[in-house]
Parts: structure tokens; sequence; C-alpha cells
């Protein structure tokens, strides 16, 4: 086996790893394949002969990679009008939902406050907390002393406990609860969708920027409640299950085009969040992923 070939074969063993670290700290599957992509062209162009572990390169490669992306991100996104949503990974919900890839996956509701860390931050806390990636590896990733790198994953760590929802991990019960949720969207009943709603739910929406059509999030039962009620209750019919970033969700297809993937966070036999991805750049893979037509 030659030098080249062995790159390949070790690139491609880690790729879904590497995937992983991209979408965790980008949030898109599109990006993330683009930081990915680009750890291979480092890679085709690096003299590696000298690396001992390849996978800890690759993975530091792609690190640097995403936090450059996420800093341009940043700058261009204060223009970006109502909120701002992860790209979802879906699945459709076929036959027993325990056989969903739930292993790696990570909820929208984490992604959405991963959005709000500085970008060194999320780095510090994805590489540490969510791949036990040692301080001493990440601190010349950020360009801190190992002792701040700690300090930035400690202050993501905090603001990740304070706001993010602890979700129900038992997909059947979210099941129940998303399906409960849409038989009173459908039937036009407020009573029973303040039954499902916990008190101080959250409801997010992602036109992709576009100023005219942008709203800010809707906090509290009721206010969603009527929301959905003026508003979703006439796409309720066109809901079709699906796994959301792991969790029980629904594709909107009123037609043959996918209108909205809708994530939902169930924290104590309630949805906390409710998060309607509309932007249609960010629907594309998704729904390519679930064999529907862009």
């Amino acid at each position: 086996m030659t030098r080249s070939d062995w790159q390949t074969e070790e690139f491609e063993r880690n790729r879904q790893h590497l995937t992983s670290v991209a979408y965790r700290m980008l949030g898109s599957t599109t990006e993330a394949e683009d930081a990915v992509q680009e750890a291979w062209l480092r890679l085709s162009r690096s003299d590696t002969q000298a690396v001992e572990n390849l996978a800890g390169w690759l993975t530091t490669v792609v690190a640097r990679v995403s936090l450059d992306m996420l800093r341009t991100r940043r700058a261009r996104r204060e223009d970006y009008a109502g909120s701002w949503l992860p790209e979802p990974i879906v699945s459709i919900a076929n036959g027993p939902e325990e056989e969903a890839e739930l292993a790696d996956s990570v909820g929208l509701a984490l992604l959405v406050v991963l959005d709000t860390l500085t970008p060194a931050e999320r780095l510090a806390f994805v590489l540490h907390d969510m791949f036990g990636m040692p301080f001493e590896e990440i601190a010349p990733i950020v360009d801190r002393s190992v002792a701040a790198t700690r300090q930035l994953a400690s202050r993501a760590r905090r603001r990740v406990r304070g706001a993010a929802p602890a979700a129900d991990p038992d997909l059947r019960e979210q099941r129940r609860v998303v399906d409960a949720f849409l038989a009173a969207s459908r039937a036009g009943d407020f009573e029973a969708l303040l039954e499902v709603l916990d008190p101080d739910v959250v409801f997010r929406i992602d036109v992709g920027g576009v100023a005219p059509a942008a709203r800010p999030p809707i906090v509290g039962a009721e206010a969603v409640a009527a929301r959905v009620l003026e508003r979703g209750s006439r796409l309720a019919p066109h809901a079709r299950p699906a796994i959301v970033n792991g969790a029980a969700g629904v594709l909107v297809v009123p037609g043959k085009r996918p209108f909205a993937v809708v994530g939902f966070t169930i924290s104590g036999g309630r949805i906390a969040e409710i998060d309607v991805i509309a932007d249609p750049a960010k629907l594309r893979a998704a729904t390519i992923a679930a064999g529907l037509s862009t």
C-alpha cells in the first residue's frame, strides 16, 4: 500500500468522526462537509510521515477550519433577520423508532445554545466535553494557555446547563407528545394544546433571514398555542413523522415539496421548545435524505 493509499484509507475511516465534530461546531451539514473536504485537501498536500496520530491531526485541522468559518459567519449574521436555527439532520420514521441512529445525534436545542457561545468557547466545549480531547491539545487551536482554555470550556458549560432544557430520552414518549400536539393543532383545540406545552415553551422559526417574513421567538404556552392555531393548523394535516436530530419531529410537506422541518424538545412530558426550519437552503440535504424532492 502506498503512502497516498494509506492516507486515503485513514481519512475515510475517520470521516464520520470529523463530520460529527464539524457539525457540532457549525450546526450545518453543508458547512461541515466543506470543513471535512478542506481537511482532506490539506492532508493531500501535507507530509504526514512524522505524524503519530493521524486521527488527532485531522481532528485538529477540522477544528481550526471550523473555527475560522464560525468567525466569518458571525460577522455575516449581524444582518440576519429573525431566528437563526441549525441545519437539521432528518430521517423518516418508518417502523420501530428505537432503530433510529441516536448514538451520534445532537439535539437542535443544544445546537441553538452552542450558537450563542463565542467561537473559542464553542470549540473548547465541543472538543473537550463532547469528544474528550485534552485541554493541552485544544489550547494551541484557540491560541490560549491551558488554564485559559479550561475557563473557556467552563463558561460554555455554564451557559449550556443554564439554557438547554433536559430532554426526555424516550423516543416513543416524545412521539406520543408530538402526536398529541398535532392532533390538537388539526382540531383547533386551544386547551388541548396547552396540555402538551410547557408553560415557558419557546417557539422559533427560521425563514432564512428574510426580513418581511422573519419573526422573533415567541415565549409562553398561551402565546405559542395562539400562534400555532393562527398559522400552523392548516399545515398540521401535512405533517409527516420524522426523526429530527435524534428526536421526534415532523416534516411538513403540503405538496411534492417540503415546506418546513419542525423539531421538538420534550422535557418533563411537555414541549419545551419548537423549532421550525423553513429556510429552503437548510431543507435541501434533509429532504434529499428523506427521499423527497426539493
